[in-house]
């Protein structure tokens, strides 16, 4: 073949067949790429959550980064199955839903993603091993939401792994980056405080997840006859997460400690105050922590001191 109609090599390939490295212009765009959808999942995490905004701010740098990157991911989902609009159908939340968790997974196993939320989200999973085996668990418990109103107690344990504990756990491989022995020695401590977050929210939620949603989490519960008595058996268990929770939350570096002992301080402060609330109430209002004691939690979790 003459020199003139030699075959030139495909795009993003050298002549001899490996992949072509970025020039520093390219790499510009693609480092701002990242960095723009970094930024929208940080939007995404502003505009929804206020009380996990706050603890995130107490991470360091880049891990607070990261455990935005992962929320949002978790934020976009959850809002598929709960968006309050009626003309949305369960099939279509269904299928937006799948698609999501599909995109995550093309994102997890190449470079880049047109979801903004779901680059974001693989830029972090890549970089510290969060694989299908925590991702899985949790899109099949937003499913669940679309097809489940009541629970049993093998069924309720399946959803608040996948929709709360795994999600603990991916926020840990960032808390330990990279450290294997660390991440299963702390790994029992992060799922057991995942679950006392999640179970804390379905005891708040006790009305709005009944009326609203049609859901009711905790098995053979019925909230119309919810009483003081099934309110303080539900919080001896949450107690005990949050207690196992608290024994391991020394161990963490210091890039995440004071974070997770605000989140701890915050939701034991919910305990506490689900606990002097009279079920009656809890069946009609959600309860809140005032925004002064919050202050507090933060102020004393800044010191290193537990709530």
């Amino acid at each position: 073949m003459s020199a003139g109609l030699q075959q030139r090599p495909a795009p993003g390939r050298r002549r001899d067949g490996r992949a072509a490295r970025p020039g520093p212009a390219a790499r510009e765009g693609l480092d701002r790429y990242d960095r723009v959808a970094q930024a929208s999942a940080g939007e995404v995490i502003a505009g929804y959550s206020t009380s996990f905004g706050w603890a995130c701010r107490l991470l360091a740098e880049p891990v607070r980064t990261h455990v935005r990157n992962l929320y949002a991911l978790v934020r976009v989902a959850d809002e598929i199955v709960d968006d309050p609009d009626p003309s949305l159908s369960p099939a279509w939340r269904r299928e937006q839903l799948d698609a999501l968790e599909a995109e995550a997974y093309r994102a997890l196993s190449s470079t880049r993603s047109t979801n903004l939320v779901v680059h974001a989200f693989a830029l972090t999973a890549r970089r510290y091993g969060i694989g299908r085996e925590l991702v899985e668990p949790f899109f099949a418990s937003m499913r669940a939401d679309l097809v489940r109103t009541h629970h049993d107690e093998a069924s309720l344990g399946e959803y608040v792994h996948g929709s709360a504990e795994v999600v603990g756990l991916m926020c840990l491989r960032v808390f330990t980056g990279g450290d294997t022995a660390a991440y299963e020695r702390l790994r029992p401590g992060a799922e057991r405080l995942g679950a006392a977050f999640q179970k804390v929210n379905f005891l708040r939620d006790l009305a709005a997840d009944h009326d609203e949603l049609g859901r009711t989490y905790f098995p053979g519960l019925d909230p119309a006859a919810f009483s003081d008595a099934h309110r303080d058996e539900l919080l001896d268990g949450i107690d005990a997460d949050l207690a196992a929770a608290a024994a391991v939350i020394g161990q963490l570096p210091d890039s995440s400690r004071r974070a997770v002992l605000a989140a701890h301080g915050l939701y034991a402060a919910l305990s506490r105050r689900l606990r002097a609330t009279p079920a009656e109430r809890i069946r009609t209002a959600r309860v809140r922590v005032p925004d002064a004691q919050k202050a507090l939690i933060l102020v004393r979790a800044l010191a290193g001191v537990a709530a």
